[in-house]
């Protein structure tokens, strides 16, 4: 599409712009953090489903690493479930924006400790889930995760960050509301791309610091390995979630 008939970005809001009155899934996510590497939008277009191209922030990509605690996973209005539907996880992701000019997420891999959990969402959401050994620990403001890969791979695959909970934030920064205020994913389904909605309330967030990282998630991922201090280190305590029925993205078609 040429740029001059793309349509306007939806505006960057603190607050989700689609409200979801009839959830089809709901689930907690807590414990959060949040780190991010610059990374040229060249590269994250070639691994973004068809229908979308690179968000970017003056001119700039990114691409996250999010360790967290998902909690009480569930189908519709809940309540979740309260065993399997608990677990640790952490992603890698890439910043999309449609031609319907939504913005949106897109995994490159999503770890997960639980492999029932896994398993339907790989078979039902078409997700790149991952099964894996992982653990969170905290000790006072120092909060520790752990991810080892088991299934299907490439197997090792691992990540260990330590990070240092710091101040709460009043105001996030326009780089940090970028990052942090997404309000859906896309992702390819047998060939068609497909926006899921998801509305939470506004993110608390904390300053943090990295104190360690050890990853190999990232470049199992498809994307070049970090280089040098992540741009942008968060935490956040967490936020209820509710997703919304998946929609199709105009012009998500795959040709090949």
């Amino acid at each position: 599409m040429p740029l001059d008939d793309r349509p306007v970005q939806e505006p960057i809001t603190a607050t989700a712009p689609r409200p979801i009155h009839r959830p089809v899934l709901v689930q907690g996510w807590h414990d959060l953090t949040f780190l991010h590497w610059p990374v040229d939008p060249a590269v994250v277009a070639a691994l973004l489903p068809p229908g979308t191209r690179p968000d970017t922030f003056d001119g700039i990509s990114y691409v996250g690493l999010i360790g967290f605690r998902m909690v009480g996973v569930g189908p519709l209005t809940g309540p979740g479930i309260p065993y399997l539907g608990t677990f640790c996880e952490t992603n890698v992701r890439l910043y999309s924006v449609d031609d319907a000019g939504r913005r949106g997420v897109v995994f490159r891999s999503l770890d997960a400790a639980r492999l029932l959990p896994v398993l339907v969402a790989m078979a039902s959401l078409r997700l790149p889930y991952l099964w894996s050994w992982m653990r969170l620990d905290r000790d006072g403001d120092i909060l520790t995760y752990r991810c080892r890969r088991r299934w299907p791979g490439p197997r090792g695959a691992h990540s260990r960050m330590v990070v240092r909970v710091g101040a709460a934030i009043g105001e996030p920064t326009p780089l940090e509301h970028f990052l942090t205020a997404r309000w859906g994913l896309h992702e390819q389904v047998y060939g068609r791309t497909r926006y899921l909605p998801n509305e939470h309330p506004q993110w608390p967030l904390h300053r943090a610091e990295l104190i360690d990282l050890d990853d190999g998630l990232v470049t199992a991922g498809g994307l070049p390995a970090p280089a040098g201090a992540p741009a942008s280190v968060l935490y956040s305590p967490g936020v209820p979630v509710r997703f919304g029925r998946p929609v199709a993205v105009p012009g998500g078609i795959c040709q090949r």
